[in-house]
Parts: C-alpha cells; structure tokens; sequence
C-alpha cells in the first residue's frame, strides 16, 4: 500500500512466450486465451509487441523438404525446409510453381554454404530426375493421391481394389515387399490392362482401361525414388513431405481465423 501500486492476480505473460506458442506450438489466439486466461485482444497486444531477432544460419548438412501452396490462383509460397531441425531456411513468393523455380533454390541452398543431403519433394514431371548426386525421395502422399485421381478413393474394379490397397501398403513396407507385390499384381491383371475397346465413330482402339493403366504405370514410373529412404536409411529421410504440409495447413488456418477477426 505505501508504494501506491496495484497489481492484479495471475502470472505475466511474455509477448516472446506468446509468440512461440503460436507459431511453433501452433495454438490459435482462442486457444492461448483460455491457456493464459486472459482476452483474445490480450494476446494480440502481446504478439504484435514481439520483435523479431534475425537469426544467423549456419551452413551446416540439411535434408530439404520443399513444396508450394497457394492462395487462390496467382500467389503462392515456394518453401524450403530442413527437416532436421524444422526451420524454415528458403521461401520465395511465385505466382506460378515451376520445376526452374525449385532448381533455382537448391543451388542458392548450396551457395550458402548448406550440404544438401537429400531432398523430399512431390511427384512433379521432369523435377526429379534433374538433382545429380543427390538422393531425392518422393513424397509417398503425393503418390497415393496421383493413384487416387485415376481409380478414385474407392474402386469398385476388383484390379483396381487390390491396386489401390497395395498402394496404402508403401507407406508400412519396405521396398523389396512394395516391388514384389506390384509385380504380382501386374502378372494377374496384364490381360485385363491390355484388353483394347473400338470406337465406333472413328475406328480407332483405346485401352478399355486407361485410368487403371495410368495408376499403374505412376507406380512403375516413380518407383525408383519411392523408396530412397529404404536406400539411404542411415540419412533418415522422411517419407513424405507432411512436415512442411503441416506448416502450411497452420498457416492457412491461422490467416483464416485473423481475416475472421477484421470481419467482425
């Protein structure tokens, strides 16, 4: 009392914590107000308070996940992500995603002095085969959707069914069981892939088939970098990319949720 100071009950809450627990935590405003029992606004304040430090990065050996998303059709994030330490070491801002694009940032990566161990990317033509000397996996989610939109989620072909269920199996195996079984399937279907239907209008034959041959033939196509963590297994490199799928995910929710805020 003789100070002439009044305080409030509840512990103080640094705009730094505040900041961690939204972005690495991925908590919402709503979420750290209940956590913190304060406002909404409260915790605003406190995030728009924080001040960013530029952190120094250290060249040092990465393993890159990188992928693009989009808002809306003519701006779009490019990001590059180690998966190690999950920091974010690249983005560009494009309006179009392009297999040059990607290059151009793995070769700004070594530039810096990063040694690129491996990379995880997504199934995009033409942008695998152009990394020399470095092992590059595909991410096994992108082949799964690839499959997906050719013989759909559920197939009602009974080759089409046991395709899309060794499909499900790369991601709980290991190469040489994948391979076996895609080869086993290939041998009792090859008959049914190459059965040849006439179109009565111009004479011409088709593939009666062509979606079930176009999901097989990305599987065959892709498989030599399916399994590079199979190949590389001291490297542990990820799978699939749902790291960085994750941190997209976040992000766009997050940005969902402020535009909701400037509505109101």
């Amino acid at each position: 009392m003789a100070c002439g100071q009044y305080f409030t009950g509840g512990s103080i809450i640094s705009s730094s914590q505040i900041w961690d627990e939204y972005t690495t935590g991925k908590q919402t405003y709503k979420q750290l107000s209940i956590k913190h029992k304060c406002s909404t606004k409260t915790i605003q304040r406190k995030f728009d308070s924080h001040r960013l430090k530029k952190s120094l990065k250290i060249p040092r050996e990465v393993i890159v996940l990188m992928d693009t998303t989009y808002w809306g059709t003519n701006f779009g994030v490019m990001l590059f992500k180690d998966n190690i330490t999950k920091e974010n070491l690249l983005k560009y801002y494009i309006k179009n995603e392009t297999n040059a694009k990607y290059r151009e940032g793995i070769e700004e990566l070594k530039s810096r002095g990063y040694i690129i161990k491996a990379i995880v990317c997504d199934g995009r033509r033409g942008l695998i085969q152009t990394f020399e000397n470095i092992p590059v996996q595909m991410c096994q989610f992108h082949q799964v959707s690839i499959v997906r939109r050719h013989i759909t989620k559920n197939p009602r072909m009974p080759a089409a069914i046991e395709l899309n269920r060794i499909t499900e199996l790369m991601k709980h195996t290991d190469k040489e069981s994948f391979e076996g079984a895609l080869k086993q399937w290939y041998g009792r279907w090859e008959s049914f892939l190459n059965e040849r239907s006439v179109n009565e209008q111009s004479g011409k034959s088709y593939y009666t088939h062509k979606r079930l041959r176009s999901a097989y033939r990305s599987l065959k196509t892709n498989l030599k970098w399916l399994f590079t963590w199979y190949d590389y297994i001291e490297l542990n490199i990820p799978n699939t990319t749902n790291v960085i799928e994750g941190h997209f995910a976040d992000l766009k929710n997050k940005l969902r949720m402020i535009f909701q805020l400037f509505v109101q």
